[in-house]
């Protein structure tokens, strides 16, 4: 297969069984685990969906039914339209699902741009901040493609679960009420519950600062400090993460939701995560190099800056990035944190 192929398994390029389903035609810009995922699941919603990986590897593998290297042993429904070429990818595009890492969104646009249909959604399905810039994920694509609306996908959700379509629910938000309630109905199938939000800064907010939580929370359990350590590291992370998220205007009840405490929950509490997985190897003094991505590195360290420019009291974060960047260890930032001044629990 060349790179400027495109194949389905199984169908045409009218859709399964030589019928193109009734819905739009989505296009899915990342062939990991999270948009092999999400293929799948709006696949499973009626749409007409067109992949593209840049490794043609992967558009083989998604071609015969798997993506080992990303979703091992799971068999992927017929009529998955891969593709090496970004173009082929948006031709004719309804929807625009980017899934790439948030660190690499900016490239990945700059190189979509010209492809893109104007005024088609872009749902935004990465979680993170960038580091160089600081910009949230919804600025870096208002940037690159100011003539499509700007949605994001997020929420408690791990690929593997979606992908064998076990029950999940996530939110859709968007500026405009209308556009994220029509998306929500729109990705939503059976098992895959989408609620809509119109805080969008609120719902990148959690997302993002999630997985630096999600690393903190891996580092005690690997470090062996204990459940009742997690669980005030988790409480009081979530403590910092509503005070940054009241910096950047998000509404508390978004925090208090799906994409905000919802997410945090599952990440600071599983191997499942990346992001957990990373921060256990690292309380387990294990080597992290050829470990998956964790986006939570990076944005642990704009996280921080972020924090130290506008005076948020955030703790937690400060002591992730600087355990990353190799400042601290594990123990003196436990020591920091336990010997902070003591002030009232609702001081927040």
């Amino acid at each position: 297969m060349n790179a400027k192929s495109v194949n389905v398994r199984g169908v045409n390029a009218k859709g399964v069984d030589g019928r193109r389903p009734s819905g739009w035609r989505v296009a899915v810009l990342g062939g990991g685990a999270w948009g092999t995922a999400l293929a799948l699941a709006m696949l499973r919603a009626g749409h007409f969906v067109r992949l593209y990986a840049r490794d043609p590897e992967t558009v083989a593998a998604i071609d015969r039914g798997e993506n080992p290297r990303y979703l091992p042993g799971i068999a992927l429904q017929a009529g998955i339209v891969a593709t090496s070429d970004v173009e082929a990818a948006l031709d004719g595009a309804d929807c625009v699902l980017a899934v790439t890492p948030a660190q690499s969104l900016r490239a990945m646009l700059a190189t979509a741009k010209d492809h893109v249909p104007k005024g088609v959604p872009l749902v935004l399905c990465a979680k993170g901040i960038e580091r160089d810039t600081g910009a949230l994920l919804s600025a870096i694509a208002g940037d690159i493609l100011p003539g499509n609306p700007v949605a994001a996908l997020s929420g408690p959700s791990f690929a593997t679960d979606v992908a064998r379509g076990l029950p999940t629910a996530v939110v859709v938000a968007a500026r405009r009420p209308d556009l994220a309630a029509d998306l929500a109905a729109r990705f939503s199938a059976e098992n895959l519950r989408c609620y809509s939000s119109d805080d969008l800064i609120g719902v990148e907010i959690g997302g993002a600062l999630k997985n630096v939580f999600a690393i903190a929370s891996g580092a005690v359990t690997g470090a062996r400090l204990g459940a009742s350590a997690q669980a005030a590291m988790v409480t009081r992370g979530f403590v910092e993460l509503r005070r940054i998220g009241a910096a950047f205007g998000a509404k508390p009840e978004t925090l208090m939701g799906l994409s905000g405490l919802g997410d945090l929950l599952l990440t600071c509490s599983s191997a499942q995560s990346r992001n957990f997985a990373y921060g256990l190897a690292m309380g387990q003094g294990k080597p992290l190099a050829g470990l998956p991505l964790a986006e939570g590195v990076p944005t642990a360290a704009i996280a921080a800056r972020i924090a130290t420019e506008r005076k948020i009291d955030a703790p937690i974060i400060t002591a992730v990035s600087a355990i990353l960047d190799g400042t601290i260890t594990i123990n003196q930032a436990v020591s920091a944190l336990m010997t902070r001044p003591l002030k009232t629990e609702t001081d927040v």
